[in-house]
């Protein structure tokens, strides 16, 4: 079984993230449970990282595209399940795919400059854009490269904007809402 198939076969159990790894984005938990060594590791984890290593191969990124996909995921969503990332990193690249967006994932980041309004809130609050929680920035990066691939499918259907839950922008009225994955709400074009 390649590696694809075998990572498509789990992404079900992949992409639902467990009590356990969402606690392991909090600095104040341990990353580990009670009596496992701090090397703690599963199967689903090793598996997670031999498909992402592959699809890292295989993605047609460049290095700073990657790092820009990762970042948004890592800013946006780090603290949520997989799935969750997933879907903030696939908005990016749906965007990049839509020609009324620009065309490559630093350039949607960055849209609208570095003061608001912009896309994304991270990207134009004025403080540094510096991943400062190491295995967080390691998922981030894991996802973007999942995603970016094609080995982890779009989980919005086609998003192009989404906003928190704990808010409600008065954009979101003119557009379809197609999703609401972790803490995030996602929508698409009524016409697209």
């Amino acid at each position: 079984m390649s590696t694809r198939s075998a990572v498509l076969a789990l992404l079900p159990v992949l992409l639902l993230a467990s009590p356990a790894a969402v606690a392991r984005d909090r600095a104040d938990t341990p990353t580990a449970p009670a009596g496992a060594e701090a090397g703690y590791d599963t199967g689903m984890t090793r598996a997670m990282d031999a498909a992402a290593a592959q699809a890292s191969a295989e993605t047609s990124l460049p290095p700073e595209q990657r790092e820009c996909l990762a970042k948004a995921v890592y800013f946006e969503a780090r603290g949520e399940p997989e799935e969750a990332q997933a879907a903030v990193a696939a908005v990016v690249l749906n965007r990049v795919e839509d020609p009324q967006f620009p065309d490559t994932p630093c350039d949607v980041v960055r849209q609208g400059g570095e003061t608001p309004p912009c896309q994304f809130s991270w990207w134009c609050d004025g403080r540094p854009d510096v991943p400062r929680d190491r295995d967080s920035w390691k998922r981030a990066l894991r996802i973007a490269d999942l995603v970016g691939s094609g080995t982890v499918e779009d989980p919005t259907g086609g998003a192009l904007y989404f906003h928190h839950t704990r808010v409600s922008p008065s954009w979101s009225a003119a557009f379809e809402q197609v999703a609401e994955i972790g803490g995030h709400v996602y929508y698409r074009d009524e016409n697209g």
